[in-house]
């Protein structure tokens, strides 16, 4: 890797754990090159725009979604135990795992960041790694349906949007309520989705 790309990875492993925290909308160029004592110059030769830092932002965090969540779940046998694979290792990215970020699951803080705002290329981008999370759990689904896990009925979309729902509340249950009990009932609710949808 080239001392540029090296340099690129750095800034947006910080810039990530920071829009964790305040989203966003909070990191800056400013900020990011005082956190790792850079120039600000130097920065903008990487991004040349805001926009062009939380897009890139985003792509970092996509891939390091998939590589720390979504890969190692396709590891596992099809049906039901890929799908708890990715159910507790998507728990992980949320906050309690060594990969985890400091703000917890990236995601869930931009998408509450920009649900309302207008069309724009940020929040089209947002809208489509969702899309491409969405699109897998719904793969891990049918594939279990068509080796008999699950059951011939069992709709895709309605239980990649429940199990989006599960880490939803356990993220809210968790990180803002700070309830003793988040990760039990957590784990509660995928159990019952799961019985929903067992053959």
């Amino acid at each position: 890797m080239r001392k540029g790309e090296v340099t690129r990875e750095t800034v947006l492993r910080e810039a990530l754990a920071q829009a964790s925290r305040v989203g966003l909308r909070g990191i800056t160029i400013g900020s990011l090159a005082d956190s790792l004592e850079m120039s600000k110059s130097g920065l903008f030769a990487h991004f040349r725009s805001k926009e062009s830092l939380q897009e890139a932002v985003l792509d970092h965090a996509a891939q390091a979604f998939g590589r720390l969540v979504v890969q190692p779940a396709l590891q596992q046998p099809r049906g039901e135990p890929r799908l708890r694979a990715v159910f507790e290792r998507w728990l992980g990215w949320d906050g309690d795992a060594d990969y985890a970020q400091p703000g917890g699951c990236i995601f869930i803080t931009v998408t509450t960041e920009f649900d309302d705002e207008p069309d724009s290329p940020v929040r089209d981008h947002i809208v489509r790694t969702q899309r491409d999370l969405l699109d897998s759990i719904e793969t891990m689904v049918r594939a279990g349906v068509a080796d008999g896990h699950f059951r011939e009925d069992a709709d895709p979309a309605q239980v990649a949007h429940e199990l989006y729902g599960v880490v939803l509340a356990h993220h809210f249950a968790a990180r803002m309520m700070r309830d003793p009990e988040a990760s039990a009932r957590t784990h509660a609710a995928f159990e019952h989705l799961l019985a929903t949808i067992r053959s």
